[in-house]
Parts: C-alpha cells; sequence; structure tokens
C-alpha cells in the first residue's frame, strides 16, 4: 500500500469584529446653585464608551478578560492518491489505486473560562467525510479509525482550579490520556501528514475516537507538567468489527469494563507549555523553545482475554501500555525570522496479551476485498497493522526554513 497525500489545513480561530460601542445613556449636568446655573449647558465630561467585540474567537465576560468565551473552527482536508492492497475493491468493483478529496477532520471549539476557577471546553466535528462515506447526518462507528461522516461530540469537559496552576479536577468526555506526547495531539499543529494515531492504541475501540469518560487531576508543580485520570471504557460490543468470541490470539473482552488508569508527566527544561486542553503541540514553527522528557501509562484490569489450550479455558488479563518520550522544538538562532527544527521520539511497550494485532485504516479510500482469505493482514485500501503487542518505536524530525523565504511563506520539509 502506497499513498501520497496533499493536505490542505484551513485553520479558523479568528473572528474579529471592529469594537462596537454600546449605546451610552445620556449625562446630567453637575449639581448647580441658582436657576441661571441649571440653564447653562454645562459640556458634557467624556465617558469611555464600554466596548463588545471578539478577538481571536474571544468574548471577554469581564473588564480585564479574564473570563472569557472562545470559538475556534478547524478543517483538514485531504487530496490524495492511494495505491491499495491487493484485491481491494470500491462497490463491489477492483479498484488497485483511487484518488479522492476528503474531508480528514472538521472541528467546532467552545471555551469559557466562566470564573476565577471554573472552566469548561467542548469540542464537536466530524472526521473521514470522503466520496464512499455515508451522508448526512449518523455516519458509521470508526472501524481502524475509517468510521465515516456524521457529527459528534469529541470533548464535553469542566474543570474547577483547586490550586490554580498546580491543582484542578475536571471530569466529563475527553483527551486527558496516558502514555505520551502524541496519545492526545492537537490537530491544528500536525507537523507531518497526520497525527501519529500509534499513540492511540484504543481510538474507537474502547473510547470515542481517542475521547473517554474520566474524572482527571492536571497541574504543573515547577518545571513538571502532570496528568492523571480514571476513565470508564465504552462498552467493545459498540465498537465496529468487535470480535464476537474469545480465540488464542487475543481480544478485548466483552464482559463489562473495569476502569481504566492512566496518567503523563512532562518535565519542561525549556518554555513552559500551556495544559489549558489536553492537546499537545506538533510543532510551534520556532515560535517557542521547547525541551521536554515524558512518560507515561496506561493500565486497564481484564480488559483482554483469550483461550488457552481448548475454547472453554478462557484467560482474562489486564492491557498494559507505558512509554518514554522526548520533544526538542525551538529556532536555531535568536532572529525573529530564525529557521528551527523540530524533533520527537517515543518508545512504547503495548501489552493486549498473545496474538493481538489490530489495523490502521485513516479514511479508507476502498470498501472491501475480492479476496477475503487473502493472506494480507493489512486488509483492503490502505489499511495496515499499527497496534500488537510488543514494542514500537515512534519519531519525527522536521527542519523549517527561515521565515518569509517565499513573499509571507516558508518550508518545513
Amino acid at each position: 500500500m502506497k499513498q501520497f497525500l496533499a493536505p490542505a489545513a484551513l485553520l479558523g480561530a479568528a473572528l474579529t469584529l471592529p469594537n462596537l460601542a454600546l449605546a451610552q445613556a445620556p449625562t446630567t449636568p453637575p449639581p448647580t446653585q441658582t436657576q441661571a446655573d441649571q440653564a447653562t449647558n454645562y459640556p458634557q465630561p467624556a465617558v469611555a464608551a464600554p466596548t463588545f467585540f471578539l478577538k481571536d474567537g474571544k468574548l471577554p465576560l469581564n473588564a480585564d478578560a479574564s473570563r472569557y468565551v472562545k470559538f475556534t473552527l478547524l478543517n483538514q482536508v485531504w487530496m490524495r492518491y492511494n495505491e491499495s492492497n491487493p484485491g481491494s475493491t470500491v462497490g463491489g468493483y477492483n479498484v488497485p489505486n483511487t484518488y479522492d478529496i476528503g474531508i480528514r477532520r472538521f472541528r467546532i471549539q467552545f471555551y469559557g473560562q466562566l470564573t476565577d476557577r471554573v472552566f469548561i471546553y467542548s469540542q464537536i466535528g466530524l472526521n473521514n467525510l470522503s466520496y464512499n462515506a455515508d451522508r448526512k447526518s449518523g455516519g458509521t462507528p470508526g472501524a481502524a479509525q475509517s468510521g465515516t461522516g456524521g457529527f459528534f461530540l469529541h470533548d464535553a469537559v469542566a474543570e474547577y482550579a483547586i490550586v490554580k496552576n498546580k491543582l484542578s479536577f475536571g471530569a466529563g468526555l475527553g483527551a486527558w490520556n496516558g502514555l505520551a506526547r502524541f496519545a492526545f495531539s492537537s490537530a491544528g499543529t500536525i507537523m507531518g501528514l497526520d497525527l501519529p494515531t500509534l499513540e492511540e492504541a484504543t481510538n474507537d475501540v474502547t473510547d470515542q475516537f481517542g475521547r473517554k469518560l474520566s474524572v482527571y487531576l492536571k497541574g504543573k508543580l515547577g518545571k513538571l507538567d502532570y496528568r492523571v485520570a480514571i476513565s470508564d471504557p465504552l462498552l467493545y460490543q459498540k465498537a465496529a468489527g468487535f470480535v464476537t468470541a474469545p480465540g488464542p490470539n487475543a481480544s478485548f473482552a466483552l464482559t463489562p469494563p473495569k476502569p481504566q488508569y492512566q496518567g503523563y508527566f512532562s518535565y519542561q527544561l525549556k518554555d513552559q507549555e500551556s495544559n489549558l486542553t489536553p492537546y499537545t503541540a506538533g510543532t510551534y514553527l520556532g515560535k517557542k523553545s521547547v525541551f521536554n522528557v515524558g512518560a507515561g501509562f496506561v493500565v486497564q484490569p481484564e480488559a483482554v482475554w483469550y483461550t488457552l489450550g481448548s475454547p472453554t479455558n478462557v484467560q482474562t488479563k489486564a492491557m498494559q501500555q507505558y512509554a518514554v518520550d522526548v520533544f526538542y522544538d525551538a529556532p536555531l538562532t535568536t532572529a525573529p525570522d530564525a529557521a528551527s527544527v523540530s524533533f520527537y521520539a517515543a518508545g512504547i511497550h503495548y501489552d493486549f496479551g498473545p496474538g493481538y494485532i489490530r489495523n490502521g485504516a485513516p479514511m479508507n479510500p476502498a470498501t472491501g476485498t475480492s479476496n477475503p482469505s487473502s493472506n494480507t493482514i493489512g486488509g483492503f485500501g490502505n489499511a495496515f497493522p499499527e497496534y500488537g503487542t510488543g514494542n514500537s518505536v515512534y519519531t519525527q524530525l522536521g527542519y523549517k526554513f527561515k521565515d518569509n523565504l517565499v513573499g509571507t511563506s516558508t518550508f518545513m520539509p
């Protein structure tokens, strides 16, 4: 399977309107001593007009804008050529390669800093709307990340700052996940062609496109940024293509799920990163100088099962995920238009039980196969074995040329 992709990312965040002056109440003249004084037309004192405005999508709720609501938009369009796996079909017809245009991601985000301590965050959107997707509302569940169409809720969390910046408690549907930096990537700052979905190991299996029903703690202690969470996994029976019975190769169990425990800890040696939302930047394009070393985990008791020796000898075991990673993203000089470099590497240990393998297939351009008994382990279209028991290494490296290299643009290969 070969794939060539031209992503067109339209990132919207700023709805900026000119300041709109509110109506001013008429002022009265100052107190006077005589009728003559009262009849005099005194000049009116200058009164600062309050303003109503949206700047960078933000609407302030108080004078210093420390309380606000904010809206952002994001749209990522893919235009690609894909050389599909052998036997791939589209609508029952053999199609060895495809050209397509699709919406990989569309998001509407809402932020609300409602009081000094109460913050809410919500996100809705869709993924993988391509020519073979279900149309209009609904869509289909995500099979190996190929779920199609349909708006759905991505995030809905509320949190309370117990100790400002140091300790916040939150709950809801969100991506305050454990394991590694890109288990909760910012879709708007991707450096490569797509997110490193390798680190989203239960995407649409026991969660909702990487989001989980959780209670969490987050904060910063000096240079240590941390998050820990307890999550309620979604029923595996609701996942597309779930395995209906245990076999010699492990699969997620159909029994009621146990709680999932997870955390991620990042020691930020240089500039500090925001943890307002769970999502981490792919690159700052030289606007920050970041050097982080991190480690994380995800553990769920009795999450998987398999048979040992005979079909009736069913074994259950914990799902365990552990990772360490390093992220460096910084300009090469102090010049305002300096070139910059971005580097990330992660070592991950996955334990889903014996023989576990699951494919990934982002916005799969094919719909089936003409040879279901084929030995092509990746399946059809652009699917490939992405997750499994064992050890994985992921790395990426980018170099951004100086700003304004070509007009007001530059490149980052």
